[in-house]
């Protein structure tokens, strides 16, 4: 009697165990690539998220490599191995569409994150205004400048919403300086290296004539800072911009040799994460567990009804970039 409620014991158990792993949310996350220390950041924020780190929700983070094409085949395997939610941050604001109405179409909410995507399917949307971040970053080069000489413009990925958006910020700041000429203006696809050599090739083809440098990240204007210092220039006779406040960035702007913005990947992540499980349990009763919410409280989690959560920017002053640091520890 005693062996057999020993096994009735054991029977329940594991018949409780199942059912916990059944009810565990599986969350993927689709950044469009992990070279770059901003969604590093992005990605590892998402792991530290409470959820995440009780167990409550099994995240899978997945490589993008920089191409629309992986991210549909991921989506794929997200929809074949019914994940519950996904966060995603596209490549390119058209093609992520159809990776978005396959989701939708299984009955799998997809919160947007950081990028934008062309798509009125999207659960929830979680990000900057990189149209606002491209006008001040532009802003502060052509202040530096007086408002005449000659800028070059460092773009994101063609086609991806960020590039598209921080272009026309960057042409409404120009728009105010008449007087002001872009020599060049091309991608590095946000990477330090491509910036580097672009800068390199254009500091021959236009010796001295260079004033400002709009980088639309931190990592293309650190590529060019790299370049100017490579060909023998004063890193201090030129305006320099980026966005988003990485970790180089930060020491560069204590230096005073450029100037950043901060776009907050902690609250992106931690916000579209639990928009993604408010989303996926489909009952209203999830209440958000991050503390990023607390921190905007001009951005209320609102019950998860709204479509759209603007995460503000913060501009890196010689004020607040020792504090800035001390975050990175």
């Amino acid at each position: 009697m005693k062996k057999l409620m020993i096994a009735l014991a054991s029977a329940t158990a594991l018949l409780a165990s199942s059912a916990m792993a059944q009810e565990k949310l599986k969350v993927g996350a689709a950044p469009y690539g992990l070279n770059a220390e901003f969604m590093q950041i992005w990605s590892a924020a998402l792991e530290e998220h409470p959820a995440v780190k009780s167990g409550e929700i099994e995240l899978t983070v997945f490589d993008g490599r920089y191409d629309a094409l992986v991210q549909q085949e991921q989506f794929n395997t997200m929809i074949t191995q019914k994940f519950n939610a996904i966060v995603f941050v596209p490549i390119d604001i058209d093609a992520g569409a159809t990776a978005v109405e396959a989701a939708h179409d299984a009955g799998i909410p997809v919160v947007g994150s950081n990028t934008r995507v062309n798509s009125d399917l999207l659960a929830a949307y979680v990000g900057s205004d990189d149209t606002v971040s491209g006008y001040m970053e532009a802003k502060t080069v052509l202040d530096k400048i007086g408002c005449k000489g000659n800028v070059v413009i460092i773009e994101g990925p063609i086609g991806q919403s960020a590039q598209i958006s921080r272009l026309e910020g960057n042409m409404k700041a120009l728009a105010e300086c008449p007087d002001v000429k872009v020599l060049e203006q091309q991608t590095a696809n946000w990477s330090r290296a491509e910036a580097q050599t672009l800068m390199e090739n254009w500091l021959t083809s236009h010796s001295g004539q260079i004033n400002g440098v709009i980088g639309q990240n931190d990592e293309m204007a650190l590529g060019a800072i790299e370049a100017i210092k490579a060909a023998g220039l004063d890193v201090g006779d030129f305006a320099i911009a980026g966005i988003d406040g990485v970790t180089d960035a930060l020491h560069a702007v204590k230096e005073g040799t450029m100037t950043s913005i901060l776009q907050d990947a902690r609250a992106q992540a931690q916000g579209a994460l639990d928009l993604a499980i408010f989303h996926a349990t489909k009952d209203g009763s999830y209440t958000p567990q991050s503390d990023i919410w607390a921190q905007y409280p001009d951005m209320p989690f609102n019950d998860g009804k709204d479509k759209e959560y603007n995460v503000p920017w913060t501009p890196v002053t010689s004020e607040n970039v020792d504090k800035l640091l001390e975050m990175r520890q």
